[in-house]
């Protein structure tokens, strides 16, 4: 298979973890990067052995220089993915595009006209997609193991350290900077439950709050850090626990504690928590997206799906119950137990996914199948390799908009 060329947008944790699997595999090669942080643009050069005048501090750098590669990987924070996504469209390269494909409607419409407009293919980083769960899940659907899909019920499981790490302390806490948590956070799950559906929903509810991880929910001796709080060893969301105990295990080295520190000693750790962002009390932050909501959907045949997206819980794989006409799905991420009520017969169906949920752990092998996927389909010049293109991850992410425009406004919405 022919190699593919990369640029890749944005050198962060998920610009690496895609850059990587590429060179990995073989399939892919970078060859130019555009990263502001001068340390992380220096490491990218060194481990992909990037030309030095392919080394550039911000993306307009690197659309001036002309189409140098195959594809982009866009990997900018949220509400940076408009501007460089049309711009390198016009410019020919097909792109990934890391989630959400953007913070608001029409700028999302707008990266979607640009793919039509330049015949190029973009995917949108719907990892959950990718998964050999997730393959086995649809193969069951679509062959009609269960008969006709009635209602779904589906959980998130953000997990308690999760939330207080990248919702409360850490990038993706303010909406006004980022975006709402179900557009950061969920549009995984409902494009995955679309997919499920194979077609979107008709009406759309939803509700969910911020909690918490709010001052009212201080308790009164606690300092605004966790290194001066008398409470932290006693308290779940404790700063120095959580990274700490990263130190010596590289998975987690790699996510959460690079987001806080690029040292790996105790004394950097404890500094970055002294000083920086991640060693704030989560309830004394400016956050303020949601830390639970829910989402119910009706579909054209009056099918309907409940999704649940928490942060007090473990940090888990999803967990799916599919209710069928002839049978039961009742899934971890891992196993399914299938029910057929046709025979009264049980089997646990093996999917094969043996990876954590985590960004660590490549989210359940979606990471490296959405890789791979898009090298092939780049390479052989086949879209149809990919699972879904930019107008259906459009589609998508206007049901989570819809589901934003609905908790707001106490109303049900109904959708095109």
């Amino acid at each position: 298979m022919t190699e593919v060329t990369l640029a890749v947008v944005g050198g962060g944790l998920r610009g690496l973890t895609y850059a990587r699997r590429a060179h990995a595999t073989g399939a892919g090669r970078v060859v130019a990067v555009a990263e502001p942080d001068p340390r992380r643009r220096a490491a990218f050069v060194a481990e992909f052995g990037i030309a030095p005048d392919r080394a550039h501090a911000d993306w307009k750098e690197l659309a001036a220089a002309g189409r140098v590669a195959d594809a982009a990987v866009i990997a900018t924070h949220d509400q940076l993915h408009t501007d460089p996504a049309v711009t390198l469209a016009d410019l020919g390269y097909h792109i990934l595009l890391e989630k959400p494909m953007a913070t608001s409607e029409p700028e999302a419409a707008m990266i979607a006209a640009a793919a039509r407009r330049n015949g190029i293919m973009l995917a949108v980083c719907h990892v959950l997609r990718y998964t050999p769960y997730t393959r086995v899940v649809k193969e069951l659907l679509d062959g009609g193991r269960i008969g006709r899909l009635v209602s779904v019920q589906h959980l998130e499981p953000v997990g308690w350290w999760h939330q207080a790490h990248s919702f409360v302390r850490g990038h993706w806490r303010r909406q006004d900077t980022s975006a709402p948590m179900l557009l950061a956070k969920a549009c995984h799950d409902v494009d995955w439950l679309v997919h499920l559906f194979g077609r979107p929903p008709t009406r759309v509810s939803s509700f969910g709050s911020l909690s918490h991880f709010r001052a009212a929910d201080r308790p009164p001796a606690a300092a605004d850090r966790c290194l001066d709080c008398p409470l932290e060893p006693s308290c779940p969301y404790s700063a120095p626990r959580l990274y700490l105990g990263c130190l010596g295990d590289p998975d987690s080295e790699f996510w959460p504690l690079s987001a806080v520190t690029p040292g790996r000693t105790e004394e950097e750790v404890l500094d970055a928590l002294r000083t920086g962002p991640y060693g704030r009390c989560v309830y004394a932050c400016d956050n303020d997206v949601v830390d639970h909501q829910e989402l119910l959907m009706e579909f054209d045949d009056g099918a309907t799906c409940s999704f649940t997206m928490s942060a007090f819980t473990p940090m888990e794989h999803r967990r799916t119950r599919l209710f069928g006409t002839h049978g039961y799905i009742d899934g971890d991420g891992r196993d399914l137990r299938v029910v057929d009520f046709r025979t009264g017969q049980e089997e646990i169906v093996a999917t094969g996914g043996l990876a954590g949920p985590s960004a660590a752990d490549g989210h359940g092998g979606g990471d490296e199948g959405l890789t791979d996927a898009f090298l092939a389909a780049v390479a052989s010049g086949d879209p149809a390799l990919l699972r879904s293109d930019a107008t259906e991850s459009l589609m998508t992410h206007r049901v989570v908009w819809a589901a934003e425009h609905s908790r707001l406004t106490g109303t049900v919405v109904s959708l095109d």
